[in-house]
């Protein structure tokens, strides 16, 4: 699927089996591959088979990067079709296990509070959040959704805000406050008489779909192509044309951040970076019918493997160690002029 495509035009059902297709060609990624299956295969209705992917992917040999976001996903999809009971298990177990990820505490509160459980899960979002929040000034970008999660759920539930609820009110960027986002009494609005509110109503609507659309508008990152060092040098030993694209690694590493720095500051979002590998890429450049040694061909190798899902974020979180892979903080590595 094309990143730019309309979701209105996305048939999810061959999409999935795309993804399905492709998990195959590369299990190191079938992770990835098959969520986002699996997430197709709910948006088209047939949730038993996206039950089936996470099954898959729950008892396969191979070793999952985050079982427990498998495990939350699954608790989700199976309560939306009439498995309450199962989902509450999987649920219940989540909170016990504590997993040190926050997308599976959102997953699972999001999924209480869609099935009006409004205590429950402003205790899952609060449990969650606990495990997260350090006396860092600023959380990091992944807590936010749990913060913001909370502050909505006590709001519907009529309590007074906190001091969480007032750093969501901080680290929310939207130009519609939180308080007026997340106010149970906005959906009377939508039945007003009173074009003021009507248009007050609108204007706060715009917001949230303008931050779903930016969420939404990229599938997978703009990414910029890493080299190890061992991987470098065996790649510019086998193809030679490739020493000019790569003169050393210090000045390929070097490039990389001002690559994304440069396009940060074009205002392109959702940037990331993908590891490249010389087994990976001499069978990218097979399949692609095509030299190893054809320069063009680096780009076309960087975004497939973000479209693999293999894309891990720039810049790195604070405190976050450096892409680069030498063992030192971005903040002490490559972003320290940042």
């Amino acid at each position: 699927m094309r990143p730019d495509t309309p979701a209105e035009n996305v048939d999810h059902t061959a999409e999935a089996a795309r993804l399905e297709r492709t998990a195959g060609l590369y299990p190191e990624d079938a992770e990835a591959l098959l969520l986002r299956a699996a997430a197709h295969l709910e948006l088209s209705g047939d949730r038993p088979a996206a039950t089936a992917l996470y099954d898959r992917l729950l008892t396969s040999a191979q070793e999952l990067d985050s079982p427990a976001l498998v495990r939350a996903l699954k608790a989700s999809n199976l309560w939306e079709y009439g498995h309450e009971a199962e989902a509450r298990a999987i649920i219940d177990g989540l909170r016990t296990a504590s997993p040190r990820d926050p997308a599976p505490w959102l997953i699972i509160a999001e999924s209480l509070e869609a099935h009006d459980e409004l205590e429950t899960a402003e205790e899952t979002f609060t449990q969650g959040a606990t495990l997260f929040l350090t006396n860092e000034t600023e959380p990091a970008a992944t807590t936010h959704p749990l913060l913001y999660g909370r502050h909505r759920v006590r709001r519907m539930l009529g309590r007074p805000h906190d001091t969480w609820d007032d750093l969501a009110d901080t680290l929310h960027s939207s130009p519609v406050s939180l308080d007026e986002l997340h106010d149970p009494k906005r959906v009377w609005s939508l039945g007003s008489d009173n074009p003021a509110e009507l248009a007050a109503e609108i204007s706060r609507l715009q917001a949230e779909l303008g931050a779903y659309r930016e969420a939404l508008s990229r599938p997978f990152p703009v990414a910029v192509l890493h080299w190890p060092a061992t991987e470098l040098t065996e790649l510019t030993s086998a193809y030679p044309t490739l020493s000019s694209e790569y003169p050393s690694h210090e000045e390929h590493l070097s490039t990389i951040e001002s690559s994304l720095r440069e396009l940060s500051a074009s205002g392109t979002g959702n940037l990331g970076i993908v590891t490249g590998t010389v087994p990976s890429y001499e069978a990218f450049a097979a399949s692609e019918g095509s030299s190893p040694g054809d320069v063009t061909l680096l780009p076309q190798y960087a975004t497939t493997l973000a479209a693999r899902g293999r894309a891990v974020a720039w810049p790195p979180e604070r405190g976050a160690g450096c892409w680069c892979g030498a063992g030192r903080q971005y903040g002490e590595c490559h972003g320290a002029a940042n």
